[in-house]
């Protein structure tokens, strides 16, 4: 088992800038050969791929909307994960969701939601207009 917790959510206004963290850990499970991603969801609508990396960190994935303006990033020695969150939209409103799973070593990072197996809790993250 994993647990996921994810940190650094808040109320910003457009234009700001948010960190968010995502610390794993587990007796039995380590991230470190895993994809790991973010996804989000806003009131009344489906979950939404963000961002994604693959378990050497090698190769990272966007959405459209946010390319250009967040980045992923990962530190396997402390079996975390990060979001920098720039030029933050009254859109980019969601709680946002930290994930792994997979298989072991993937040459990428899946952008599908059923391809991940271990999520966290979710952070609020809201931008003012």
């Amino acid at each position: 088992q994993v647990q996921l917790v994810e940190s650094g959510g808040g109320l910003v206004q457009a234009g700001g800038s948010l960190r968010l963290s995502c610390a794993a850990s587990g007796r039995t499970f380590s991230t470190t050969f895993y994809a790991m991603g973010w996804f989000r969801q806003a009131p009344g609508k489906e979950h939404e791929f963000v961002a994604a990396i693959s378990w050497d960190g090698g190769k990272t994935y966007y959405a459209d909307s946010v390319k250009g303006r967040f980045t992923i990033s990962r530190d396997n020695a402390k079996n975390t994960v990060y979001l920098q969150m720039n030029s933050l939209k009254p859109e980019d409103t969601a709680v946002y969701y930290c994930t792994t799973g997979g298989p072991p070593k993937y040459p990428g990072a899946p952008k599908v939601f059923s391809a991940y197996d271990y999520w966290g809790q979710g952070t609020q993250v809201t931008v003012s207009s």
